[in-house]
Protein backbone atom coordinates (compact mmCIF):
# COMPACT_ATOMS: atom_id res chain seq x y z
CA UNK A 1 0.00 0.00 0.00
CA UNK A 2 1.32 3.44 -0.97
CA UNK A 3 0.67 5.57 2.08
CA UNK A 4 1.24 8.88 0.23
CA UNK A 5 -0.55 8.11 -3.03
CA UNK A 6 -1.80 11.28 -4.77
CA UNK A 7 0.07 13.55 -2.35
CA UNK A 8 2.58 16.24 -3.31
CA UNK A 9 5.29 17.11 -0.80
CA UNK A 10 7.92 19.84 -0.50
CA UNK A 11 10.99 18.78 1.51
CA UNK A 12 13.62 21.40 2.30
CA UNK A 13 17.25 20.45 2.86
CA UNK A 14 16.48 17.28 0.94
CA UNK A 15 19.75 16.70 -0.90
CA UNK A 16 21.55 14.72 1.80
CA UNK A 17 21.39 13.31 5.33
CA UNK A 18 17.97 13.00 6.94
CA UNK A 19 16.36 15.09 4.21
CA UNK A 20 17.44 12.65 1.51
CA UNK A 21 16.08 9.75 3.59
CA UNK A 22 12.72 11.55 3.78
CA UNK A 23 12.71 12.12 0.01
CA UNK A 24 13.47 8.46 -0.76
CA UNK A 25 10.77 7.12 1.55
CA UNK A 26 8.13 9.57 0.32
CA UNK A 27 8.76 8.57 -3.29
CA UNK A 28 8.68 4.89 -2.34
CA UNK A 29 5.29 5.49 -0.72
CA UNK A 30 3.77 7.11 -3.81
CA UNK A 31 4.31 10.85 -3.28
CA UNK A 32 5.43 13.39 -5.82
CA UNK A 33 8.26 15.37 -4.22
CA UNK A 34 9.82 18.78 -4.71
CA UNK A 35 13.17 18.58 -2.98
CA UNK A 36 14.96 21.83 -2.27
CA UNK A 37 18.49 22.58 -1.13
CA UNK A 38 21.41 24.92 -1.73
CA UNK A 39 23.55 21.93 -2.75
CA UNK A 40 22.65 21.83 -6.43
CA UNK A 41 24.97 18.96 -7.37
CA UNK A 42 23.61 16.52 -4.76
CA UNK A 43 20.04 17.68 -5.20
CA UNK A 44 20.06 17.21 -8.95
CA UNK A 45 21.74 13.81 -8.59
CA UNK A 46 19.11 12.56 -6.12
CA UNK A 47 16.24 13.81 -8.27
CA UNK A 48 17.72 12.14 -11.35
CA UNK A 49 18.15 8.88 -9.45
CA UNK A 50 14.56 8.81 -8.18
CA UNK A 51 12.82 9.59 -11.47
CA UNK A 52 9.93 11.65 -12.81
CA UNK A 53 8.07 12.01 -9.51
CA UNK A 54 10.88 14.15 -8.05
CA UNK A 55 12.08 17.58 -9.06
CA UNK A 56 14.92 19.59 -7.54
CA UNK A 57 14.71 23.33 -6.94
CA UNK A 58 17.68 25.27 -5.63
CA UNK A 59 16.48 27.27 -2.62
CA UNK A 60 17.75 29.58 0.07
CA UNK A 61 15.14 28.86 2.74
CA UNK A 62 15.66 32.29 4.33
CA UNK A 63 14.47 34.02 1.13
CA UNK A 64 10.77 34.79 0.70
CA UNK A 65 11.40 35.18 -3.05
CA UNK A 66 12.87 31.67 -3.21
CA UNK A 67 9.87 30.26 -1.33
CA UNK A 68 7.50 31.88 -3.82
CA UNK A 69 9.54 30.39 -6.65
CA UNK A 70 9.35 26.90 -5.10
CA UNK A 71 5.57 27.21 -4.79
CA UNK A 72 5.18 28.42 -8.37
CA UNK A 73 7.24 25.51 -9.72
CA UNK A 74 5.37 23.02 -7.54
CA UNK A 75 1.99 24.27 -8.72
CA UNK A 76 3.10 24.28 -12.36
CA UNK A 77 4.57 20.77 -12.19
CA UNK A 78 2.24 18.94 -9.80
CA UNK A 79 -0.75 21.26 -9.32
CA UNK A 80 -1.05 21.10 -5.53
CA UNK A 81 0.74 20.88 -2.20
CA UNK A 82 -0.37 18.45 0.50
CA UNK A 83 2.74 18.13 2.66
CA UNK A 84 5.56 20.45 3.74
CA UNK A 85 8.59 19.12 5.60
CA UNK A 86 10.66 21.98 7.01
CA UNK A 87 13.87 19.98 7.32
CA UNK A 88 16.64 22.45 6.43
CA UNK A 89 18.79 23.55 9.35
CA UNK A 90 22.29 24.07 10.70
CA UNK A 91 24.06 23.66 14.02
CA UNK A 92 27.05 25.31 15.69
CA UNK A 93 28.76 24.04 18.83
CA UNK A 94 29.94 27.32 20.35
CA UNK A 95 29.61 28.80 23.82
CA UNK A 96 27.45 31.90 24.27
CA UNK A 97 30.76 33.64 25.11
CA UNK A 98 32.28 32.74 21.74
CA UNK A 99 29.46 32.97 19.21
CA UNK A 100 29.25 36.25 17.30
CA UNK A 101 26.03 38.17 16.70
CA UNK A 102 26.40 37.51 12.97
CA UNK A 103 26.70 33.76 13.57
CA UNK A 104 23.75 33.79 15.94
CA UNK A 105 21.53 35.63 13.47
CA UNK A 106 22.49 33.16 10.73
CA UNK A 107 21.32 30.22 12.87
CA UNK A 108 18.07 32.04 13.66
CA UNK A 109 17.46 32.83 9.98
CA UNK A 110 18.04 29.27 8.77
CA UNK A 111 16.54 27.26 11.64
CA UNK A 112 13.70 29.50 12.73
CA UNK A 113 12.77 32.26 10.30
CA UNK A 114 12.78 29.85 7.35
CA UNK A 115 10.16 27.71 9.07
CA UNK A 116 7.94 30.76 9.57
CA UNK A 117 8.31 31.81 5.92
CA UNK A 118 7.69 28.27 4.69
CA UNK A 119 4.49 27.80 6.68
CA UNK A 120 3.16 31.26 5.81
CA UNK A 121 3.89 30.80 2.09
CA UNK A 122 2.69 27.23 1.69
CA UNK A 123 -0.51 27.39 3.77
CA UNK A 124 -2.75 29.19 1.20
CA UNK A 125 -1.89 26.72 -1.59
CA UNK A 126 -2.22 23.79 0.82
CA UNK A 127 -5.66 25.03 1.84
CA UNK A 128 -6.71 25.21 -1.83
CA UNK A 129 -5.63 21.57 -2.10
CA UNK A 130 -8.11 20.64 0.63
CA UNK A 131 -5.75 20.85 3.61
CA UNK A 132 -2.60 18.98 4.45
CA UNK A 133 0.23 18.35 6.87
CA UNK A 134 3.19 20.51 7.86
CA UNK A 135 6.04 18.72 9.62
CA UNK A 136 8.68 20.88 11.27
CA UNK A 137 11.94 19.13 12.10
CA UNK A 138 13.04 20.40 15.51
CA UNK A 139 15.40 18.39 17.74
CA UNK A 140 15.62 16.83 21.18
CA UNK A 141 17.28 20.20 21.87
CA UNK A 142 13.87 21.73 21.33
CA UNK A 143 13.01 19.98 24.60
CA UNK A 144 16.25 20.07 26.61
CA UNK A 145 19.40 22.20 26.60
CA UNK A 146 22.14 22.00 24.00
CA UNK A 147 24.31 24.49 22.14
CA UNK A 148 23.28 28.14 22.27
CA UNK A 149 21.66 29.25 19.04
CA UNK A 150 20.73 25.71 18.05
CA UNK A 151 18.74 25.07 21.24
CA UNK A 152 17.05 28.48 21.07
CA UNK A 153 15.87 28.03 17.51
CA UNK A 154 14.72 24.44 17.99
CA UNK A 155 12.64 25.52 21.00
CA UNK A 156 11.24 28.27 18.76
CA UNK A 157 10.28 25.74 16.08
CA UNK A 158 8.40 23.79 18.73
CA UNK A 159 6.51 26.93 19.80
CA UNK A 160 5.78 28.07 16.25
CA UNK A 161 4.43 24.62 15.48
CA UNK A 162 1.85 24.90 18.26
CA UNK A 163 0.84 28.46 17.32
CA UNK A 164 0.55 27.60 13.62
CA UNK A 165 -1.45 24.47 14.42
CA UNK A 166 -4.06 26.65 16.11
CA UNK A 167 -4.03 29.22 13.28
CA UNK A 168 -4.37 26.67 10.48
CA UNK A 169 -6.64 23.99 11.93
CA UNK A 170 -9.77 25.58 10.45
CA UNK A 171 -8.14 25.31 7.01
CA UNK A 172 -7.68 21.56 7.43
CA UNK A 173 -3.93 21.93 7.89
CA UNK A 174 -2.19 19.95 10.64
CA UNK A 175 1.17 21.11 12.04
CA UNK A 176 3.45 18.91 14.15
CA UNK A 177 7.09 18.91 15.19
CA UNK A 178 9.58 16.02 15.12
CA UNK A 179 12.40 15.90 17.68
CA UNK A 180 15.27 13.61 16.67
CA UNK A 181 18.10 12.73 19.04
CA UNK A 182 21.48 11.55 17.77
CA UNK A 183 21.10 10.35 14.18
CA UNK A 184 23.71 8.51 12.12
CA UNK A 185 24.05 11.07 9.35
CA UNK A 186 27.41 11.56 7.56
CA UNK A 187 28.06 14.71 9.63
CA UNK A 188 27.65 12.77 12.89
CA UNK A 189 29.54 9.58 12.06
CA UNK A 190 32.51 11.05 10.18
CA UNK A 191 35.92 9.83 11.33
CA UNK A 192 36.77 12.77 13.61
CA UNK A 193 33.51 12.42 15.58
CA UNK A 194 32.88 8.68 15.36
CA UNK A 195 34.63 7.76 18.63
CA UNK A 196 32.83 10.50 20.58
CA UNK A 197 29.47 9.38 19.19
CA UNK A 198 30.16 5.76 20.15
CA UNK A 199 31.04 6.84 23.68
CA UNK A 200 27.91 8.98 23.93
CA UNK A 201 25.76 6.07 22.69
CA UNK A 202 26.32 4.32 26.02
CA UNK A 203 24.25 7.08 27.69
CA UNK A 204 21.26 6.45 25.42
CA UNK A 205 18.73 4.08 27.01
CA UNK A 206 18.46 2.10 23.75
CA UNK A 207 22.30 2.02 23.61
CA UNK A 208 22.61 3.18 19.99
CA UNK A 209 22.14 6.15 17.70
CA UNK A 210 19.21 6.19 15.29
CA UNK A 211 19.35 5.60 11.57
CA UNK A 212 17.92 8.40 9.35
CA UNK A 213 15.21 6.03 8.13
CA UNK A 214 13.84 5.78 11.67
CA UNK A 215 13.15 9.51 11.64
CA UNK A 216 11.74 9.26 8.11
CA UNK A 217 9.22 6.66 9.25
CA UNK A 218 7.84 9.14 11.80
CA UNK A 219 7.75 11.91 9.19
CA UNK A 220 5.92 9.54 6.84
CA UNK A 221 3.30 8.82 9.51
CA UNK A 222 2.70 12.55 10.03
CA UNK A 223 2.51 13.19 6.28
CA UNK A 224 -0.03 10.41 5.78
CA UNK A 225 -3.72 10.35 6.63
CA UNK A 226 -2.91 7.88 9.41
CA UNK A 227 -2.12 10.86 11.67
CA UNK A 228 -5.32 12.71 10.75
CA UNK A 229 -6.16 13.69 14.37
CA UNK A 230 -2.66 14.80 15.40
CA UNK A 231 -1.82 18.49 15.36
CA UNK A 232 0.21 20.86 17.54
CA UNK A 233 2.17 17.96 19.02
CA UNK A 234 5.77 16.86 19.51
CA UNK A 235 6.97 13.49 18.22
CA UNK A 236 10.24 12.48 19.88
CA UNK A 237 12.75 10.05 18.36
CA UNK A 238 15.70 10.03 20.76
CA UNK A 239 16.07 6.49 22.07
CA UNK A 240 14.82 7.62 25.48
CA UNK A 241 17.36 10.38 26.12
CA UNK A 242 14.86 13.05 27.17
CA UNK A 243 12.91 10.57 29.29
CA UNK A 244 15.79 10.21 31.78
Amino acid sequence: MNRLENKVAIITGGAQGMGAAHVRLFVEQGAKVVLTDLNEEKGQALAAELGDNVIFVKQNVTSEEDWNNVLAITEEKFGQVNVLVNNAGITMAKSILDISLEEYRRIVDINQTSVFIGMKTVAPLMARSGGGSIINISSMNGLVAGAVGYTDTKFAVRGMTKAAAMNLAAMGIRVNSVHPGVIATPMVVQEDTKAAVETFSAQIPLKRVAQPEEVSNMVLFLASDESSYSTGSEFVIDGGLTAQ
